[in-house]
């Protein structure tokens, strides 16, 4: 899978590498990040394997991963991927993503956002970006909404989260006939 690099005026998704690994360690540790998810990323060791299992995607055509830096500061926040790649059916999700708490409600997940769906819509020309969630993670129910997705519905025992809890999974999604008027309504007030 190539090695897509995704920016404008405030952040910059680049290819994630292993040697992202220091930079990325410090935001990864931060354990409020975790207390919903489907992962858990508590040590060195952990923070490898999932940058491992991630460019063993990327090079399988599942998926891209990113890394995530605010423009602003030129501080490396997290990171994000295009998952879950199906070219014959021209569709990704937009997933494991996690930004240090620092950048949380500051607009750089909007404009990450914005920067990936506009290559998602335009330039790669699918029909569907799907998003979803940990039903109990209201704040990522809340962001998804906010930037323009539909919810479509409530996947029941989906899956088993690192502590064991059983997750219903909410999915969004948004289609290419929705990305215009979402371009101009939600990101156009931006100056991406």
């Amino acid at each position: 899978m190539e090695k897509l690099v995704l920016e404008n005026k405030r952040v910059l998704l680049r290819p994630l590498e292993i040697t992202d690994l220091d930079s990325l360690l410090e935001v990864a540790l931060v354990p409020e990040m975790w207390t919903v998810g489907s992962t858990a990323i508590r040590d060195r060791a952990e923070l490898e394997g999932y940058i491992k299992t991630a460019l063993k995607e990327r090079e399988n055509g599942q998926s891209i991963p990113f890394v995530v830096i605010d423009k602003q500061n030129g501080r490396v926040a997290g990171s994000t991927r295009f998952a879950a790649i199906s070219e014959s059916n021209k569709r990704t999700e937009i997933g494991y993503t996690w930004i240090h708490p620092d950048f949380q409600r500051s607009g750089l997940n909007r404009a990450m956002k914005f920067a990936m769906l506009q290559y998602a819509f335009e330039t790669w020309k699918l029909n569907r970006v799907e998003l979803k969630t940990d039903e109990r993670n209201d704040k990522s129910r809340n962001a998804m909404l906010a930037i323009g997705c539909t919810q479509e519905g409530i996947l029941r025992k989906h899956m088993i989260t690192w502590t064991g809890h059983l997750r219903n999974s909410v999915y969004f999604s948004i289609l290419r006939e929705e990305w215009p008027d979402i371009r101009e309504r939600v990101f156009g007030k931006y100056d991406f």
